[in-house]
């Protein structure tokens, strides 16, 4: 199988090495890290304008029209510069949903927003009883008067301190876990009812626990069919999904190289760290980690790429490595570096943070595992 990539694939993961080596040092990154805005607007500006928040939204709506294979390689090239601004959160997952879902009007105008970068996004689903289960919804919307009226709790909302709008699962009917009578809601973040208690994650980034209190929406609001909101919903986590692992693999791939770096410069009793038969088996263990990884990358974008009906199966099986290759890859990068592996300055620990992060998102490794035992 041909694994190349076209001359447009090349030029995009060019443009984004270019920029992320040239403007997106990890000194400078550290500085966006500790501001109260928890990232830099003016990067985000640039992500604008070099096409990157156009990325999957098809061509109809101005978008570039990419797909997994396009999103793979920016995510792996964002994973490498452990970017933190909130391009998972506002593209992948709050303008997933708007970009599958029914309401034109709402899609047409927020879009062209989120592409221009004027406005952030940020998907509210997960509940505090949930774990990881799409469909165990207890935030719910109820008939009033004049439209709805939505109240309950998401937790974990990432992006959601800064997001202008939120897209909300919420239960029309039903009961708690049932696949039926969820239904998503896009809303302006600063609508009355809404409360915001935004928090760090150990990664860096910004996340929010969101109140809503009699919060009134109506069918303007819906961007899902009443009650068949949870398509959608899994449709964009499976996307999220295998977008984190391309973002895993672009940090093991830094952590592996950056390891082998260290150890050739890193002097003990007078000879390289490199030198010593024993490190250098630990080193090749990471680097059958990192490339058994990409395999199963490149095995779930093919799938996706070309729709099969067992690309479920695929992910899932993609994001259980990705959960514990990535942790012992990480450990392995840490302990090699000695104690500077787990000091606040290098970045080193934070691409371990991340990877450690990005094994809960979405479901972690045991979920995945009975995942693809369900799907196989």
């Amino acid at each position: 199988m041909d694994f190349s990539l076209n001359d447009d694939q090349t030029m995009l993961r060019d443009s984004i090495v270019q920029y992320l080596g040239k403007s997106y040092a990890f000194e400078k990154r550290m500085e966006v890290v500790d501001s109260s805005a928890g990232f830099s607007r003016d990067k985000w500006a640039d992500f604008a304008e070099l096409g990157w928040l156009s990325l999957p939204f098809e061509e109809q709506l101005d978008g570039f029209g990419g797909g997994p294979i396009e999103m793979m390689l920016l995510m792996q090239e964002l994973g490498k510069g452990l970017v933190i601004e909130p391009y998972l959160a506002t593209v992948v997952l709050g303008g997933g949903c708007l970009a599958r879902g029914n309401n034109e009007k709402l899609r047409g105008s927020l879009i062209a927003k989120v592409m221009a970068g004027e406005i952030h996004l940020a998907l509210a689903y997960a509940e505090a009883q949930s774990r990881f289960e799409l469909a165990h919804v207890e935030c719910r919307a109820t008939e009033a008067s004049d439209g709805l009226l939505l109240d309950g709790e998401k937790i974990v909302v990432m992006n959601g301190a800064a997001a202008d709008y939120l897209v909300v699962s919420a239960r029309t009917s039903g009961e708690q876990d049932d696949p039926n009578g969820i239904t998503l809601f896009c809303i302006e973040a600063g609508r009355q009812g809404i409360e915001r208690s935004s928090y760090k994650t150990v990664d860096g980034m910004e996340a929010a626990h969101i109140r809503f209190e009699g919060v009134r929406v109506d069918a303007s609001d819906q961007i899902s069919a009443r009650d068949e909101g949870l398509a959608i919903l899994e449709n964009v986590i499976r996307d999220a999904t295998l977008a984190v692992c391309s973002e895993a693999l672009g940090i093991m791939e830094a952590l592996t190289y950056k390891t082998i770096e260290y150890t050739k410069n890193r002097q003990q009793f007078g000879v390289p760290l490199s030198s010593f038969q024993a490190l250098q088996h630990r080193m090749v263990e990471m680097f059958m980690e990192l490339e058994q990884s990409r395999s199963l990358l490149l095995r779930a974008v093919i799938k996706c790429h070309e729709k099969a009906p067992d690309r479920a199966a695929a992910i899932a099986a993609l994001k259980y490595y990705i959960g514990t290759a990535g942790r012992k890859l990480g450990e392995e990068a840490v302990q090699l570096h000695g104690g500077m592996g787990v000091t606040y300055e290098m970045d080193i620990a934070h691409y371990f943070k991340r990877l450690t992060v990005i094994d809960t998102l979405f479901g972690n490794s045991d979920y995945q595992m009975n995942r693809f035992v369900a799907a196989a």
